[in-house]
């Protein structure tokens, strides 16, 4: 190619011929000029060639600094060379590629910085690890993964992997790219890292979701004697922050001011987001005035800090200062501060803030005007909110909408009606909004007439056929538990849309329908109607009510399908389906593989475990959320409080009360019930007293649960008590309440008194006793050895006797010998639950001690071949915060040769005060030593021996097991609690026994 017309006339002849030379595709066309001068055969290359392109690029008012500077460093090069002074520049000289691509780099052109790498290559000039750094960090900056992985490969052939640098550069390459395994080989194999590869290895490890590895890596790092940078400070304060690892961010805070870093921007606004997220906003205060610079974004994080943490009087002082100091509030600052004027009900505060926004002239837009309204009915502060509405110039149907919304939010319905009847009075005619806002006030009155008149108004404006009112209606009979008006609403729409279909469903899920709910999500299928994430979420407590597993299953699929699975309410409701339904392992797995959790999804699989007789698995889901960074809600504390109550964790209970104290939910009815619930379950039933009189308000829950505490501590009297003063409160007892009332009686021995309220339940409460009052009568007259008259009540029941009541006259006759009312209600146990082992080892212990050993033999053939399998009797105690469980015979346990030990020592005491072990209870018929040997391992004794073992003397031992203490254990515990000076509390499965110098709180009337 001829190229002479361009060296003579290099201004023109540039534009002419550059289209002419074979130019890489890939390059930026601004980078032509340049790459056009490198690539002219070398000796007819001239000074007027440099002074071509770089004139051109002076002219191209589109071209970048980058290039401009490129050009200008070569065009000096040039008027200093020769020829072939640039020739060897070319092909020998690195440092000249180098700097080209390191320009490229650092100005931001990465895809020209990789081309000149192949250039360089294509012309048989070997990178230098310099080059390899450069072109590595342009795969950074552009997250080419392929690029990235070809350039390493080059890297190894030159020899260069085991860099330091390069490592370094690789290592936050691959972090970059997403990578971290590939990070993570490459770090592996330095022989030598710096700071820099450390803090890209600890920064891949938080942005993957590890913090824990990120903070091993970062003491490692310190164990390896490399000096953390700045740099390191800026990555690790988040880690601190999502941990709430506040004793390492200060650890971290000391480092920072001992090197000086405390002035950096980064790590100055990172050090007082790290204490404001961690509660010290004090120090954040410090912090913060110590900053060299402040701009808007440090004093809107500051006045967050406060807001976020309850300081809202702070939040507000520092918005004042703001301006005091020229710093003109954004959008952000408004956000963060308008939550303090909520929370001080700070009515001058808002008005100085609606004050801004009239200077700044927002005041009379009719957009700006109806915010402000919300905001002063967020404030509580409906006056103001309605005197800023009557002052509008200008209302329109949303700013009437607005103030309707204000007072019924804000607990003021009928103001709300009077509001809407007003804004048909100034002819603003209400839309569908407008309807869609009232019909919550109908829901807040419990005014079912007054919907209906809703109802009306909508249908005679024409609203009932919008489909958005279409639906508020149908979730408004739907809420009044009037499906089938519902249901004709729905059949009568239009059209019916997926909002509608869902309504309906959701309408029959939460009324108590779950079949119902089912056949309208197959029928919309059916029609067609593709349902959405909301449908799912609708239907899915309908499966978990029905405990229909398949159904759920295949509501699954369907979410997994359409890509639902991944929302976090939708995974929510899979998890609680699933728990419900029995399925844990799924209901494990999916909880886990779900990408975001949130505090309900969290107190989901809590409640799940909780609910269904997983108590460990849910303390420790419990305290893996905790670890997480998740706060527990009212609703967790409520979900968790049962598992700390059946496991005796009494320890973690009380760490449970103390977060409820710090969080204010105290004040929680439920919460309350459930921390009088754990006391009680626990063995104290004096601080459930307690918990229980410090509540500010008790609903006829509060009184059941205290009642049946009473009862199942066997003070029958104190029940009875509370049951009075119940009733002095104005509360009217419910069928639980005479449950706990009987149950009392039942474990006190108060037969007359028991009779006495069951006969007055329906003659002085209006309450028909049901089957759970039956067994209890049973069970009282049971126990105390009124078994004729148990079994007459059980023949003259109204409704057909259920396991409960022939299992309480089953245990009756176990405690006083009647073999033959023992077959009968045995047999009729054995039809009802076939499969249940406890029933057939109470009958072969009434044969066993009658000495019938061939009918025990009998049961024990009739168990093998109808695979009834005898549930194993366990027991747990807790000691410093875990909880260990023993099975009988169990030698698992690390402490198992003391354990025995200790047993043996007993023993010999026991024996030597008059204990009789009671062999009858062996169901084997082998000689009295082997009988004595193996109740001496039953679980309640291995249980009270490791107690005893693992806790100072004099110091109560708590345990509890899962089946009714056998008798030879009860009378054991009784003179163990005397020899070791002692109190036992042993919760079984019926009741509480408080054993202390010998006796037990039962009285041996269990």
């Amino acid at each position: 190619m001829d190229l002479s017309p361009f060296f003579q006339a290099p201004e023109t002849s540039f534009h002419k011929y550059k289209t002419h030379l074979h130019l890489p595709s890939v390059l930026h066309p601004r980078s032509y000029h340049l790459y056009f001068c490198f690539h002219i055969p070398p000796r007819t290359r001239t000074s007027t060639t440099f002074a071509a392109a770089f004139k051109e690029l002076r002219k191209d008012k589109l071209g970048k600094k980058r290039q401009f500077s490129a050009a200008a460093n070569t065009y000096d090069n040039q008027r200093q060379c020769t020829q072939a002074d640039i020739h060897e520049q070319k092909r020998s000289n690195v440092f000249f590629w180098y700097k080209m691509i390191r320009d490229y780099v650092k100005n931001g052109s990465c895809d020209e910085a990789l081309m000149m790498y192949y250039q360089m290559q294509s012309v048989g000039v070997d990178p230098d690890k310099l080059v390899f750094i450069s072109v590595i960090n342009a795969c950074s900056s552009l997250s080419d993964l392929q690029a990235g992985r070809r350039i390493h490969k080059d890297i190894i052939v030159k020899g260069f992997e085991l860099d330091v640098f390069v490592g370094a550069a690789l290592v936050s390459m691959y972090v970059k790219c997403g990578c971290l395994e590939d990070a993570c080989q490459v770090f592996d194999k330095m022989p030598e890292r710096d700071v820099v590869s450390w803090n890209a290895i600890i920064a891949g490890y938080f942005q993957h979701g590890d913090p824990y590895e990120a903070l091993t890596l970062f003491k490692e790092m310190q164990v390896q004697g490399i000096k953390p940078s700045s740099v390191t400070m800026v990555i690790f304060l988040p880690i601190c922050i999502y941990l709430l690892a506040l004793e390492h961010g200060r650890q971290i805070h000391g480092y920072v001011i001992r090197c000086g870093f405390e002035s950096g921007v980064g790590v100055g606004i990172g050090l007082v987001n790290l204490y404001a997220k961690c509660g010290i906003v004090s120090i954040a205060h410090k912090l913060f005035e110590r900053m060299p610079k402040r701009n808007v974004v440090s004093w809107t994080a500051i006045i967050a800090g406060f807001s976020q943490n309850g300081q809202s009087q702070e939040a507000l002082a520092f918005f004042n200062e703001m301006q005091v100091q020229c710093v003109k509030p954004n959008s952000v600052t408004i956000a963060s501060v308008l939550p303090a004027c909520v929370d001080l009900l700070a009515l001058e505060q808002g008005k100085q803030i609606h004050g801004y926004a009239i200077r700044n002239g927002f005041e009379s837009d009719v957009v700006v005007g109806t915010g402000l309204v919300n905001m002063y009915a967020k404030s509580g502060n409906v006056n103001s909110a309605q005197k800023l509405f009557e002052r509008m110039p200008q209302r329109n149907v949303v700013s009437w909408n607005a103030i309707i919304a204000g007072y019924s939010q804000n607990d003021q319905p009928h103001k709300a009606l009077t509001c809407f009847n007003k804004m048909q009075v100034e002819k603003i005619k209400p839309n569908s909004i407008t309807i869609i806002n009232l019909l919550p006030v109908c829901s807040h009155l419990l005014d079912f007439e007054l919907g209906k008149q809703i109802h009306s108004y909508a249908i005679r404006n024409g609203f009932e056929s919008d489909a958005a009112v279409g639906n508020a209606l149908v979730n408004l009979y739907a809420k009044f538990r009037n499906v089938n008006i519902a249901h004709k609403l729905f059949e009568r729409m239009p059209k019916q849309n997926v909002v509608s279909w869902t309504t309906i469903i959701a309408g029959y899920s939460q009324s108590g329908q779950p079949f119902e709910a089912l056949a309208f999500f197959s029928e919309m299928q059916v029609q067609h109607i593709k349902p959405n994430l909301i449908t799912i979420i609708s239907v899915l407590p309908a499966c978990a009510d029905l405990l229909a597993v398949e159904q759920g299953k295949q509501i699954h699929a369907y979410a997994v399908r359409n890509e639902f699975e991944s929302d976090v309410v939708v995974g929510t409701g899979l998890v609680d389906m699933y728990t419900k339904c029995g399925n844990f392992d799924i209901a494990h797995k999916l909880f886990e593989r779900m990408p975001k959790r949130n505090v309900v999804s969290w107190t989901a699989i809590i409640a799940g475990y909780s609910q269904n007789g997983h108590p460990h698995q849910a303390l420790a889901y419990f305290n893996a959320m905790q670890i997480k960074g998740i706060k527990p809600n009212s609703i967790t504390m409520i979900s968790i409080l049962p598992a700390c109550a059946d496991l005796l964790a009494l320890e973690q209970g009380k760490q449970i009360h103390g977060y409820v104290i710090r969080n204010g939910f105290e004040s929680d009815v439920s919460v309350g019930n459930g921390l009088v619930n754990m006391y009680a379950k626990c063995g104290h039933i004096g601080i459930a007293r307690q918990v229980f009189d410090k509540m500010s308000s008790r609903d006829v829950v509060s009184w059941n649960v205290m009642i049946l505490a009473y009862a199942f501590h066997g003070h029958g009297e104190d029940a009875l008590a509370s049951f009075s003063q119940m009733q002095l409160t104005g509360t009217k007892p419910d069928h639980i309440t005479f449950v706990g009332i009987l149950t009392a009686c039942s474990h006190a021995g108060l037969v007359d008194k028991g009779w006495q309220y069951f006969q007055c339940m329906e003659s002085d409460y209006g309450l028909v006793p049901n089957v759970q009052h039956y067994a209890c009568v049973v069970d009282i007259l049971g126990r105390a050895g009124h078994l004729d008259e148990a079994h007459e009540i059980i023949k003259k029941m109204p409704s057909e006797p259920n396991t409960d009541v022939w299992a309480a006259l089953l245990g009756a006759s176990k405690i006083h010998c009647n073999i033959k009312l023992g077959e009968q209600a045995a047999q009729r146990l054995f039809e009802l639950e076939p499969n249940n082992g406890v029933y057939y080892v109470l009958l072969s212990n009434i044969y066993a001690e009658a000495g019938r050993w061939e009918d025990v033999a009998k049961l024990r053939t009739m168990m093998k071949e109808r695979e009834v399998k005898r549930r194993p009797g366990c027991s747990f105690i807790e000691i410093n915060k875990k909880v260990h469980t023993f099975l009988v015979g169990d030698r698992s346990h690390p402490q198992s040769e003391k354990i025995y030990a200790m047993l043996e020592t007993l023993y010999g005491q026991m024996k030597d005060s008059g204990y009789v072990p009671n062999t009858n209870l062996v169901l084997q018929d082998v000689e009295e030593v082997v009988k004595e040997n193996m109740l001496f391992s039953h679980s309640e004794k291995l249980a009270i021996a490791f107690g005893i073992i693992n806790t100072s003397p004099g110091h109560f031992i708590r345990m509890t097991k899962n089946l009714r203490v056998c008798s030879d254990c009860h009378n054991a515990t009784k003179f163990i609690s005397k020899i070791v000076g002692r109190e036992i509390i042993m919760r079984d499965a019926g009741r509480f026994h408080h054993f202390k110098d010998g006796l037990c709180s039962c009285g041996d009337y269990w």
